[in-house]
């Protein structure tokens, strides 16, 4: 149901981030840099953040660390910056405030109602993020100062290649660019209706003492996790890149006890029934019911699909403007209709084993026949909320399998040139700055590597 209920992709990377940074409670300190802190739960939380962000659920053994290393070196950037003045001005601070408070509005609808999710106003959101957007702009100038010099030429790129043992080269799969527009068909009225009687029709039953409202979803609720789980849930009022918001203030609008009227979300009708209440947490109960799509819906959809494939490929737009116009997606306005890899690189560039999200399977059957290029008809597939839509799919570029090299992949290899060199310009501005600061790092975190290195350096002063 997580999944099921789940923001789309990336919705609130901004509150994660800035929760970790913003606790002010009592905590241990496990850093000092000039007068700045670091505290316990801001290691905890970007530790989270990556385990989060990560394939496999897992980070390695370096990963305090160098996360240690990451928050003193942000520290020693924004002490930096404010010695030279940077120009980072108010304006930019609140700008860029506003943009992120303006995105959480979108994403929850209303002002009250990101208020009853979040516990925070909008004046309070601003207090709480002002400090950490500032910091974060400071050292992000600081940085672009550092690496902006730091070029790399064609015969350094070619050096760093050839001191690769030529059985450490990467062999790369062949490797795919594919973007998709959906449409999602749209329940008649009479269907919607349908759908919030049958779930008022459950709380009757429920309510007259006529049936117990875990057998109800057993029996007829379509949330795929019910099997497991009974439809049953605890939620915690901060977890707000997981769940609905409708779902979500919802639930915590009732009663211990209560039964909601039906309540709609991008996943169709619920009916929620609270448990329990504990603090921040909640247990629920829900029912999901959604409103049947006919097949004359469907082929509207289709047809749809068809005129804008058409108006493509006669050059009437481009596929990220038929995306950002037409595709129902609610991850299009972040990949525009591209599908992401999954290595976290934020890239476009995938493996045809990368194609094993529910929904996605049965592209795999698509691209035998789809040259670069070239625009799939219309065809119907089950989404991963397991709703009927239609898509069509754009192969936008397909490479051949190749071990790599400088003529495919020079691009690449540049790029890992120069990130190793600017890694290293970073770290002797550290190792010349750090001295010029106090500082103080917890006992754990002095044998890391980088860590060892400054420390080392400060003893010297």
């Amino acid at each position: 149901m997580k999944k099921l209920l789940a923001l789309s992709a990336g919705a609130l990377l901004f509150w994660q981030a800035s929760t970790a940074q913003q606790k002010l409670v009592a905590d241990k300190i496990i850093g000092v840099v000039g007068d700045k802190i670091i505290l316990k739960s801001d290691m905890d939380g970007a530790l989270a953040d990556q385990q989060r962000n990560s394939v496999d659920g897992n980070i390695s053994p370096e990963a305090a660390c160098k996360t240690m290393e990451m928050l003193i070196s942000q520290k020693v950037m924004v002490l930096q910056a404010e010695r030279d003045s940077l120009p980072v001005s108010d304006g930019d601070v609140e700008a860029q405030m506003e943009n992120r408070i303006r995105y959480f509005e979108q994403m929850y609808g209303t002002k009250e109602k990101m208020k009853e999710i979040t516990g925070y106003s909008i004046y309070q959101l601003r207090e709480r993020f002002r400090t950490p957007i500032k910091e974060g702009l400071l050292a992000q100038a600081m940085r672009n100062k550092i690496i902006e010099p730091v070029k790399v030429t064609p015969s350094e790129v070619k050096r760093f290649f050839d001191a690769i043992p030529k059985d450490s080269l990467k062999f790369y799969e062949s490797e795919l660019e594919i973007g998709t527009i959906v449409i999602q068909p749209k329940a008649t009225r009479e269907m919607d209706q349908y759908a919030i009687d049958r779930l008022l029709d459950f709380k009757k039953r429920v309510l007259n003492k006529e049936s117990d409202f875990g057998s109800l979803a057993i029996l007829y609720s379509e949330d795929p996790g019910v099997k497991d789980n009974k439809g049953v849930y605890v939620l915690n009022r901060n977890d707000k890149n997981t769940w609905d918001p409708d779902f979500l203030a919802a639930a915590f609008r009732l009663k211990e006890g209560e039964i909601s009227s039906p309540v709609k979300s991008q996943h169709g009708y619920h009916l929620i029934q609270m448990l329990k209440r504990a603090g921040d947490n909640v247990t629920v109960q829900h029912i999901l019911v959604r409103a049947a799509v006919t097949k004359s819906d469907l082929a509207s959809g289709t047809t749809k699909l068809d005129s804008i494939r058409a108006n493509i490929l006669a050059g009437k737009m481009t596929f990220s403007e038929a995306v950002s116009k037409y595709s129902d997606a609610t991850t299009s306005k972040f990949d525009g209709g591209m599908i992401q890899s999954k290595t976290g690189d934020g890239g476009t560039l995938i493996t045809i084993d990368q194609l094993d999200d529910p929904g996605q399977r049965d592209i795999v059957l698509m691209l035998d026949t789809l040259k670069p290029g070239k625009i799939s008809a219309p065809a119907q597939f089950t989404d991963e909320n397991g709703r009927t839509a239609i898509r069509i799919v754009y192969l936008k570029t397909r490479t051949q399998p190749h071990r790599e090299n400088l003529t495919d992949d020079y691009s690449r290899v540049q790029q890992r040139t120069l990130d190793i060199k600017r890694a290293e310009a970073i770290n002797k501005w550290l190792i010349e700055k750090i001295p010029t600061f106090y500082v103080h790092v917890d006992d754990e975190y002095k044998n890391c590597n980088h860590i060892s290195q400054w420390m080392a350096t400060l003893a010297k002063q």
